[in-house]
């Protein structure tokens, strides 16, 4: 393995919750008076932090989205995810032989600390992902894309920048690891291949991540 660390996106990458999350999404601000069809919501907020959608609406609407917007969002889309959630097909396969390689491996995501726990329990990743494993944006301030975050991951997980790979699906995500001076493997499943410009290595199949990373 020539890396020293392996640091996994959550939303699209470990879990399949994008296409659940980002028409949740693109409802709600709908029936709040911001019409966004589900498109939209994938090619502006996928891989956002909440405070980049309140940020974003207000710049183009000039109107701030209500104080319990973040709370109901979540309600909904936890609700939905214990009805709807699923691993993304390969990942535990990838996460048992990093394991069994004595690879060390975490996650940073733009979610909450309490939408990756969630999703990790429904999908049964947490069994992969101790608490010193996860890293939110919750723990920086500034999320994707600012480097903030995937720096502030290597430093707890004690490795150098350089020597850390970064999984994502998001051009926000791509741009954060580049800014981190992190190798970056785009995952474009759900993500055209020409968003995500700049990643070192583009692939389809999570299948396929384990031979790359080698």
């Amino acid at each position: 393995m020539r890396y020293d660390l392996i640091i996994f996106d959550n939303d699209g990458v470990l879990v399949d919750s994008e296409p659940i999350s980002n028409r949740l999404l693109a409802a709600y601000l709908t029936e709040l008076g911001h019409p966004t069809s589900y498109e939209d919501s994938i090619r502006d907020y996928m891989g956002s932090a909440m405070h980049r959608i309140h940020e974003l609406v207000l710049e183009r609407s000039g109107r701030r989205l209500p104080d319990d917007f973040d709370d109901t969002f979540h309600s909904r889309v936890f609700a939905a995810f214990e009805r709807e959630l699923k691993p993304v097909a390969g990942v535990a396969d990838v996460l048992e032989k990093l394991a069994a390689d004595g690879v060390p491996y975490c996650v940073a995501s733009s979610g909450s600390h309490e939408r990756i726990r969630v999703g990790h329990r429904t999908t049964g990743l947490d069994r992969w992902f101790e608490e010193d494993r996860i890293f939110s944006s919750q723990d920086v301030g500034r999320g994707k894309p600012e480097p903030d975050l995937f720096l502030y991951a290597a430093e707890r997980m004690g490795v150098a920048p350089e020597r850390c790979a970064v999984v994502e699906d998001s051009p926000l995500g791509v741009q954060a690891a580049m800014a981190a001076g992190m190798d970056v493997y785009g995952f474009t499943a759900m993500t055209p291949a020409e968003r995500l410009t700049g990643a070192n290595q583009l692939f389809a199949d999570m299948g396929e991540l384990a031979d790359l990373l080698v």
